[in-house]
């Protein structure tokens, strides 16, 4: 099983990043994908990934940082791309929840990191809160010149979900569909998703799955915790563990390319 959400460059890790890594792969994942957020954590992840065997990363900024792209961040990701680590543009899209950057400045971002992504033929790695129509209206045209994406941590409805698979989405399911209070419609939604298109992450330390017997005593989530999502996915949507857990392997070999 491969984790495709880690931001293994959270503070939160600072003091046992190894530590961290090595209880993943002894839990039994077997690939890493760390998230890169902004330009100063695209670089951060993609040397963490040098490091690790089975790791690799993501170079974008967030809707949540859009408000800092320039005129120099586009040459910024397309160097970190070229690297070979780094496997897919984002995490990008759109978070009208929040609007920690104004929707304009976020749609501007947004575009442009489609257009490196279309222009380098890689894939995009996405996030979307509160912007389902707007997020979709400014992905529609360049999904034909990209390999893939994957909306990364979905949350959507069902008719969200739906309308996202249409168009040839990935969906990220994290331990979100844990959570006996916000993730039941997440959970009665997931036979909805094709077993080739989809995709399972943690987004750690974000996101600790709620029904872990026995509790964790941090509250901090890690990659170690992904067979625990992964075989509650498998239970809710009938299937077996094996089976899913190679075929979500293998979504990410044709998604991101990687060998693992």
């Amino acid at each position: 099983m491969f984790d495709i959400g880690l931001n293994l460059t959270s503070s939160q890790f600072a003091k046992d990043r190894d530590e961290v890594v090595a209880r993943a792969f002894a839990a039994g994942v077997n690939g890493l994908l760390l998230t890169g957020t902004n330009l100063q954590e695209s670089e951060h992840a993609q040397q963490l990934a040098q490091g690790f065997e089975h790791c690799w990363s993501t170079a974008g900024v967030h809707p949540h940082d859009s408000s800092h792209w320039n005129n120099e961040s586009a040459g910024t990701l397309y160097a970190l791309a070229k690297t070979a680590e780094v496997v897919a543009i984002g995490e990008c899209g759109l978070d009208f929840n929040r609007n920690f950057s104004t929707p304009a400045e976020q749609e501007k971002a947004f575009t442009v990191q489609l257009a490196l992504a279309a222009e380098l033929g890689m894939p995009v790695f996405m996030h979307c809160r509160d912007a389902h129509e707007r997020f979709l209206t400014l992905l529609e045209p360049w999904l034909d010149k990209l390999p893939g994406a994957v909306l990364h941590c979905f949350t959507g409805s069902r008719q969200e979900a739906i309308e996202c698979l249409d168009r040839g989405l990935y969906l990220g399911i994290t331990g979100w569909v844990c959570d006996e209070r916000r993730g039941l419609e997440l959970r009665e939604l997931l036979p909805v998703i094709p077993a080739d298109r989809l995709l399972v992450e943690t987004d750690a330390p974000y996101l600790l799955p709620r029904d872990m017997r026995p509790k964790p005593a941090s509250r901090r989530n890690e990659p170690a915790y992904l067979g625990h999502i992964v075989e509650r996915i498998a239970h809710w949507r009938g299937e077996e563990l094996q089976w899913l857990d190679a075929q979500t392997d293998e979504n990410v070999r044709r998604l991101f390319g990687v060998t693992f």
